[in-house]
């Protein structure tokens, strides 16, 4: 039922590198990391305990937003659905995710806390799916990038299942390898 593409080691190895490289480019700058709910947490999680390793200590809030409902493809439309709590006027926001496709939640979600007064943001994915941009936008940070499958585990969904499988893995069923 589960074909695993990117393995629970590759991802371990990724994520060290990735929390390795936002904390240097962070380095001596106080910032907070805001966490895309629900598919993120997973992966978040892994990346600020690495991010310590390297003496990242940023202020954590997380943020909600949807566009798929139950389904496997983008309704087209995203609406946020819980936003920050703390103050982020004026402070350097890194938004963490499980996956760009479309683009549109990260685009929105970068445009709305750019409005609250962030003085930047910046964006970092577990993976990203190039091939179905349809608004411009590039993550700053990208741990795997990924042909147009539909995948599940380390956070991703199918009808809030599968994502505490620890590897991520195209569900294939018998004669359709998408659900």
């Amino acid at each position: 039922m589960f074909k695993p593409s990117i393995t629970e080691l590759e991802i371990r190895r990724r994520t060290a590198q990735l929390a390795q490289q936002i904390t240097s480019d962070f380095q001596r700058r106080e910032f907070v990391v805001v966490i895309i709910l629900k598919g993120a947490f997973i992966f978040a999680a892994d990346l600020l305990r690495r991010m310590f390793e390297h003496d990242g200590t940023p202020e954590i809030d997380f943020i909600r937003a949807a566009s798929y409902g139950a389904g496997d493809r983008s309704s087209g439309q995203v609406k946020i659905e819980l936003d920050v709590t703390i103050p982020i006027k004026d402070r350097d926001i890194l938004l963490v995710d499980d996956i760009v496709d479309s683009g549109r939640t990260l685009s929105l979600l970068r445009d709305h806390l750019t409005s609250r007064g962030a003085a930047s943001v910046h964006s970092c994915v577990l993976l990203d799916k190039p091939s179905r941009r349809e608004v411009e936008f590039t993550p700053d940070y990208v741990g795997f990038e990924i042909p147009d499958q539909f995948v599940v585990g380390f956070g991703l969904d199918y009808g809030e299942r599968y994502r505490y499988l620890p590897f991520v893995a195209v569900i294939e069923t018998e004669g359709d390898p998408q659900p």
